[in-house]
């Protein structure tokens, strides 16, 4: 009895053993979704961040307007910008200096100090567009005062990038990007003709109208945004000096890095089109489907949704709204002050106190309170949105050409060995976005 017993016990000692040796299938899953959730970083935020309240209001127009007919962009332009921000990111890792940095050291400081006071003009409108639609979004849910919420919001915002160090905000910042998945579980809720989706998605359907050449450029201007490019360069910048991606194994200028890099950032600019893919084809089965055409706000269609889908989807659509704002803010505040400390050559860095950076801190002050600001005038949205887009089309083409020459030729970032693939890529992104451009203001001036 007492053999039998014993047998037993080292018999159930040895399959707890084996049991630590041969992790089951559930322990295996958890550890790989762990490994590539820690290898995700700025490339998954500066994504997610164009996800932006003001993106969601132009892929919402572009569902509500031309159904499914536009969800082929979102195919198109993730390779191009994709690949525009992987350039960006090896630019910020290789040099560990933000994007601005460079920019002067090789061009003319007053050409670059224009660029960048279009840049931050165009963030502090975007910012006071997001805050705005941040504001309303709630006001809808629990009713009260939307520009009360816009300016907690903001000063929200403000607080946690001066308080909390970098390496733990970004943090934070990496979980709010699961605040996009509420348009995928929007979209899961409606009865949607995939077949047809597919159709528009593989097959491109283009009109000759003057309204969707516009929506298109709307679309592009939208996904390739430059406060992208800074925000990327200055994170990994960070990331370079603490070390992040050299404890698993990746030096400075080796491919193992631009492996880090390039999974991060494929990775997350797909999920960022494909959030706004979700956002073009939840409101096409919906709003469009409805007869609804013209959406001005992200909040504007969120209130659209309620009499056609139900509370459900609703709220899915207000709470994304709320959850990619407080992402996005930040985002654009902080490529602004990064930007323009580089450029005034001041301590640039959301890793230092407030007391050892106060010029860089100021800048983000500046940038977010006068969002709130414009927020506060109840402006129009599409006037705001409007003048977002003008002044970054103008930035955007000079900035990626900039950035190409940066890395090509002879002093260019040879050491990183970044592919010749990547810089066609790069080159043809920056053709693609001037054609846009050229577009969009031919259009201004018919």
């Amino acid at each position: 009895m007492c053999g039998a017993r014993c047998c037993r016990t080292i018999g159930e000692a040895a399959q707890n053993v084996f049991d630590m040796r041969q992790p089951d299938s559930a322990s295996l899953r958890r550890s790989w979704t762990r490994r590539i959730w820690n290898a995700l970083g700025p490339g998954l935020i500066t994504g997610a961040a164009d996800d932006d309240p003001s993106g969601i209001a132009t892929y919402s127009q572009a569902g509500a307007q031309y159904g499914y007919a536009l969800t082929w962009s979102m195919l198109l332009t993730m390779p191009f910008m994709a690949a525009i921000q992987s350039i960006s990111a090896c630019i910020g890792w290789q040099t560990g200096k933000g994007l601005t940095k460079s920019l002067v050291m090789r061009f003319p400081r007053p050409v670059v100090l224009t660029l960048i006071a279009l840049l931050v003009l165009a963030n502090t409108i975007n910012v006071a567009a997001d805050l705005a639609a941040m504001g309303e979004s709630l006001r809808l849910v629990i009713s009260g005062p939307a520009v009360l919420y816009a300016l907690i919001f903001g000063l929200g915002c403000l607080i946690a990038q001066t308080l909390v160090p970098y390496h733990r905000y970004a943090g934070y910042l990496k979980y709010l990007t699961l605040a996009l998945l509420v348009y995928v579980a929007a979209a899961l809720t409606l009865h949607i003709p995939w077949s047809q989706v597919a159709l528009h998605t593989m097959l491109p359907s283009l009109s000759r109208g003057r309204g969707m050449e516009l929506t298109i450029v709307a679309v592009f201007g939208t996904t390739i945004s430059p406060y992208l490019f800074f925000w990327q360069a200055s994170q990994e910048a960070e990331e370079s000096q603490l070390s992040h991606r050299r404890r698993r194994g990746a030096s400075r200028a080796t491919q193992g890095a631009f492996r880090h890099i390039s999974f991060d950032t494929w990775a997350g600019m797909a999920f960022s089109n494909l959030i706004g893919f979700f956002i073009i084809v939840t409101t096409a089965a919906t709003l469009n489907a409805h007869g609804v055409t013209k959406i001005d706000s992200a909040s504007q269609a969120a209130e659209a949704l309620r009499p056609i889908a139900g509370e459900l989807t609703f709220g899915l659509f207000a709470a994304g709204i709320i959850g990619t704002g407080l992402l996005a803010v930040p985002v654009l505040t902080g490529s602004a002050a990064y930007a323009l400390g580089d450029v005034l050559g001041l301590k640039s860095s959301l890793e230092l106190p407030a007391r050892r950076a106060r010029g860089f801190y100021g800048i983000l002050a500046v940038a977010t309170l006068a969002g709130v600001a414009l927020s506060a005038l109840r402006l129009n949205p599409i006037a705001l949105l409007f003048w977002s887009a003008v002044i970054n089309g103008i930035t955007a083409v000079p900035i990626m050409a900039a950035m190409m020459v940066l890395v090509s030729g002879r002093r260019g970032l040879e050491a990183f060995e970044i592919p010749r693939w990547l810089r066609s890529l790069g080159w043809l992104a920056t053709v693609l976005m001037a054609v846009a451009v050229a577009i969009y203001f031919r259009s201004l001036i018919a």
